[in-house]
């Protein structure tokens, strides 16, 4: 069995550069001072959320600081995929950034769109109507792969779903703000995955 170590640090790493980048964006987003009201998106799903949020924290750096109370939850996995897993982490900052950067200070933590709030529709959101889920996604997946460990990795699964559960009150949300342009841009692309060409 390979040594944790260097899963663990790798592990640290893409945390620390997905944490920096979206802290960046979101303290950008947030320097507008407006206050966004968590009532739409209802304060039952908002806690279960960031319930799940928290518990994926929790066990991830259970994980990092202690990995003996996490060992339960381990997965045997070839070295080789757990490396696929961290080069696939590596590259999550990278989407992460690419994503944010793209939807500027339109950037909220929940379905409301904010009062200056443009529809973007360049960068990855060109292809997918939410690539933010998707490189949380990404990210996600491959902490999973890289940690080798279910409990990781059931927790990502139960934070993705309330996400996915989650869009179409965004999306319809996105429709009354915009109107047709967004119909139009919603017939463009594809919700989590680029839309194929008809034939």
């Amino acid at each position: 069995m390979p040594s944790e170590t260097p899963f663990r640090i790798a592990l640290a790493l893409i945390m620390l550069a997905s944490a920096t980048v979206a802290g960046y964006y979101r303290w950008r987003a947030a320097a507008s001072g407006e206050r966004i009201s968590r009532k739409e998106e209802g304060y039952l799903f908002a806690i279960l959320l960031r319930l799940a949020g928290a518990g994926l924290w929790i066990a991830t750096l259970l994980y990092l600081v202690a990995p003996a109370t996490v060992r339960w939850g381990a997965v045997s996995l070839p070295a080789w995929v757990r490396w696929c897993g961290v080069a696939g982490g590596a590259c999550g900052p990278l989407f992460l950034a690419w994503t944010l950067a793209s939807l500027g200070r339109n950037l909220t933590d929940t379905v409301v769109t904010r009062a200056q709030a443009t529809l973007v529709t360049h960068g990855p959101y060109r292809w997918v109507r939410h690539p933010f889920y998707v490189a949380t996604g990404w990210l996600m997946l491959s902490v999973s792969v890289l940690a080798a460990n279910w409990a990781i990795g059931a927790s990502c699964l139960l934070v993705l779903l309330l996400l996915a559960l989650r869009t179409p009150k965004e999306e319809q949300m996105l429709i009354e703000r915009f109107g047709d342009e967004y119909r139009q841009y919603m017939a463009k692309t594809g919700r989590f995955l680029p839309r194929l060409p008809r034939r």
